[in-house]
C-alpha cells in the first residue's frame, strides 16, 4: 500500500508511527480511530487523542489530531491508507522513531503561519500581520501580585483576524496602521476567542509605521 509523504520526506504511516509513540497509544486502537474518523466523516478519539476529519483535498483526507483541546498535528492522508485491511502503522515504528528526533529538532526554530491557519495550543508561531486598532490599556494584577498594563490589539494578515495580547512597554510599541512581525508567539484562548500571545520568549518587531501628514 503506497501512502502518501509529508513534507519530511516520510509516510504518513511513519508519521503515525511517531505519534504513537509520543503519546503512548496503541496503535491498532489508533489505526482503527484515523479508519472510524476518516470513512465514517466523524470525531473519534484513542487514549488522549481526539481525531477529526476536516474534509477532503484531491484523493486526500486532511485530518486533525489534538489533545486536550490542543492542536497535535494536521496533514493530509492519501485515502487508500484507510482502505486497507492490514495496519500500515505497525510496519513503521522504527522510522517513525527516526522522524521524531527530526521533528524534535525542527521544533527548536519557530515556523511562519498565517491567521487561518492558527489553532489554540500552536507555538512557536511566526507572522507578519497589520494592525487594525489598538485598545485603550487597562492595569490588571497578575497572579504573582504585580500590577501590570494589558491592552488587546486586533491584528489581520488578509487570511484573518485575531486579538493580539499586549503587556506593559509592548503597548506603546505598536500604533495602528503598523505592519509588525511577530516571532516565537503561541495561541491561547480568552472567553472563548482565539488569542495571539507573544510571552517572554517572543518578540513583536514594527516592519512599516504609519506615517502622518
Amino acid at each position: 500500500m503506497e501512502v502518501q509523504k509529508t513534507r519530511n520526506k516520510v509516510s504518513s504511516s511513519e508519521y503515525l508511527a511517531f505519534l504513537s509513540q509520543k503519546y503512548s497509544v496503541d496503535v491498532d486502537s489508533f489505526f482503527a480511530a484515523l479508519v472510524s474518523a476518516g470513512t465514517e466523516n466523524r470525531k473519534s478519539t484513542c487514549g488522549s487523542l481526539a481525531i477529526e476529519c476536516r474534509g477532503k483535498r484531491k484523493d486526500s483526507i486532511v485530518v486533525l489530531i489534538t489533545q486536550n483541546g490542543n492542536v497535535v498535528a494536521q496533514f493530509p492522508v492519501i485515502e487508500d491508507f484507510f482502505l486497507g485491511k492490514s495496519n500500515p502503522i505497525k510496519d513503521a515504528p522504527k522510522t517513525g522513531l527516526l522522524l521524531g528526533r527530526c521533528l524534535m529538532k525542527k521544533a527548536m526554530h519557530p515556523s511562519s503561519f498565517q491567521i487561518k491557519d492558527l489553532r489554540v495550543g500552536m507555538s512557536r508561531v511566526n507572522l507578519k500581520v497589520g494592525v487594525l486598532e489598538v485598545a485603550k490599556p487597562r492595569s490588571v494584577i497578575t497572579r504573582f501580585g504585580n500590577c501590570a498594563s494589558v491592552a488587546n490589539a486586533l491584528v489581520s494578515d488578509g487570511t484573518g483576524t485575531i486579538r493580539l495580547c499586549l503587556w506593559n512597554e509592548q503597548i506603546d510599541s505598536v500604533d495602528a496602521g503598523d505592519r509588525v512581525e511577530i516571532e516565537n508567539a503561541r495561541i491561547s484562548a480568552f472567553k472563548g476567542e482565539k488569542q495571539l500571545r507573544i510571552g517572554k520568549n517572543g518578540t513583536i518587531r514594527v516592519a512599516h509605521a504609519l506615517v502622518s501628514t
